[in-house]
């Protein structure tokens, strides 16, 4: 049986994971909805006739990689199952794009392929804009961010001003995940369309010949070790001067 301090921290770390949870389907559905939100700019109105220009997250899951796939990870560890090493990731339903209703057909399709790990980057701003402002503005703010990001995060769980800096922590987390993975150029990842964009026309048959389990092998066994090699520098980055804030 558990002791009741131990059935706080469980408590709370199941707080997290629904808060990851919640955060991983806006950030998919943001990223998805500027996909379709520039291909419209661009002069492709596919994905907005289908509805995709939206944050409504039902109009983007995927059942695997927004549903599945993230699951696994967020909650895999509350049952003895590890995945991508604590990395959060997922991918929602494709925008789809039809590249001849742009002008110029392959600047346009980068521009709107780049849309979407942009938008991650976007949130990530917002988020540490959230942070700087409860150091600045809120009272004990700067204590309250420094113990977040010194082992805060599950350790009590979040509630009040705690819990707006919890997500704003976890926010930077995710997207910076999901930005970098995006870029990975692996099928269907956005990365992969832009590397098929500079590849010749053989080779661009053979790249989408590439089986699906393919892919999603690579992204496990490739793809979690390419993560944390980008994303622990930029956290540290990102964190290391709110660590040096005097409470």
């Amino acid at each position: 049986m558990l002791d009741p301090g131990e059935h706080r921290l469980q408590s709370a770390a199941f707080l997290i994971a629904v808060f990851e949870f919640v955060l991983l389907l806006f950030s998919l559905s943001f990223h998805e909805c500027a996909h379709a939100w520039m291909a419209s700019r661009l002069g492709d109105q596919t994905a907005r006739l289908q509805g995709r220009i939206t944050l409504n997250p039902m109009s983007h899951i995927d059942p695997i990689g927004t549903l599945l796939f993230p699951a696994l990870i967020i909650f895999g560890p509350f049952f003895g199952f590890t995945l991508f090493s604590g990395l959060l990731i997922g991918w929602a339903k494709p925008t789809p794009v039809i590249t001849r209703n742009f002008q110029k057909i392959v600047r346009d399709d980068n521009l709107t392929t780049l849309a979407g790990p942009l938008s991650n980057l976007i949130l990530v701003l917002f988020a540490v804009l959230v942070l700087v402002a409860f150091c600045i503005a809120v009272p004990g703010g700067r204590g309250l961010v420094l113990a977040s990001l010194n082992g805060g995060i599950g350790v009590t769980a979040p509630s009040g001003l705690q819990a707006v800096v919890v997500l704003a922590i976890l926010a930077i987390e995710i997207n910076l995940s999901l930005f970098y993975f995006n870029l990975l150029p692996i099928p269907p990842l956005d990365g992969s369309r832009m590397l098929r964009n500079l590849l010749p026309y053989n080779a661009v048959q053979a790249y989408d010949r590439i089986p699906i389990w393919v892919s999603y092998l690579f992204m496990i066994l490739v793809g979690g070790y390419i993560l944390h090699l980008l994303l622990d520098p930029s956290m540290a980055l990102i964190f290391t001067p709110f660590l040096h804030l005097h409470p």
